[in-house]
């Protein structure tokens, strides 16, 4: 008789598996985690998904992996869709196949942020560029090829691990005298620790509701706000200067409104989630553990 649940971490080596590793550490529940990276688990290779799957009865998957760099998919197009859609399709046949749960994490950068209100799921994505685009298609398949299944999409993702943009201000915000960040693209910061509260929560309750999800924590920031809180909270002097987008071009644009609306994950999880700048002082406490 199985005796606990059994999940595949997919991606287990970056930021959100990382966090996800910390938090399972004092987690009293009787759950067997199996984190990969792709040296372990190409989920580009159908057969080679389907083999893994094969080997273990696994309840859930959480696809933590994933091309990331937003500006370099615009050159590099067919190496974004082939891991963001083509990977995860693989990942939504296998689990469909073996009766095993996804939890499919995506972004806010599926929409094209023209909206002047926070983005439901049932809103329609309309990406700006070859990232967004290819998570986009990558929900699309989770969709096509299973039932049971959750989506979450997230925005502005942080966390003591990897690299992101919270850890990029600490460096360059101890480097340097002057820092000019953007003001006009607006958003939720968002901590991995809660992100992967609400996963553990899906698992341990055994929610059943599924579907595409949005999360990310409470209140509203635009870049430079966030850079000014980092440094707040951690004792950086530095000058900084706002600047509109335009005065940052990027290969990638992205939106300049992207907040998202949670009301359907707090009701289905009977949960509340933290403002962003409470997590954010959580987040920079745990700086100093970090190795």
């Amino acid at each position: 008789m199985k005796q606990s649940k059994r999940v595949l971490v997919t991606g287990g080596s970056g930021q959100l598996g990382s966090t996800l590793k910390k938090a399972i550490q004092s987690t009293t529940e009787t759950i067997d985690f199996v984190f990969t990276d792709s040296k372990d688990l190409d989920i580009s290779n159908l057969e080679s998904v389907m083999e893994y799957l094969n080997k273990a009865d696994f309840d859930y998957c959480i696809n933590c992996a994933g091309y990331t760099q937003v500006d370099k998919a615009e050159e590099d197009e067919e190496k974004a869709l082939f891991i963001n859609e083509h990977g995860v399709k693989n990942l939504a046949k296998a689990c469909h196949s073996y009766n095993t749960i996804l939890i499919h994490i995506s972004t806010d950068f599926v929409f094209d942020g023209r909206k002047s209100s926070p983005y439901l799921e049932t809103d329609r994505p309309s990406p700006l560029g070859i990232y967004g685009l290819s998570k986009y298609k990558g929900e699309q398949e989770v969709v096509r090829n299973m039932d049971r299944y959750f989506i979450i999409r997230t925005s502005w993702l942080y966390s003591e691990y990897g690299h992101n943009f919270f850890k990029s201000m600490l460096k360059y915000g101890r480097e340097r005298d002057q820092l000019s960040v953007v003001f006009d693209q607006i958003g939720t910061p968002t901590s991995a620790h809660d992100l992967v509260t609400a996963i553990l929560k899906i698992i341990v309750e055994e929610i059943d509701n599924y579907g595409i999800y949005h999360f990310s924590n409470e209140g509203v920031a635009s870049w430079y706000d966030f850079a000014q809180a980092i440094f707040d909270i951690n004792g950086i002097q530095v000058d900084l200067k706002p600047i509109r987008s335009k005065e940052y071009p990027t290969p990638a644009e992205r939106p300049s409104y992207s907040l998202l609306d949670k009301s359907k994950i707090k009701k289905v999880l009977k949960t509340q989630i933290p403002h962003w700048r409470k997590s954010l002082e959580e987040v920079s406490k745990n700086m100093g553990s970090v190795k």
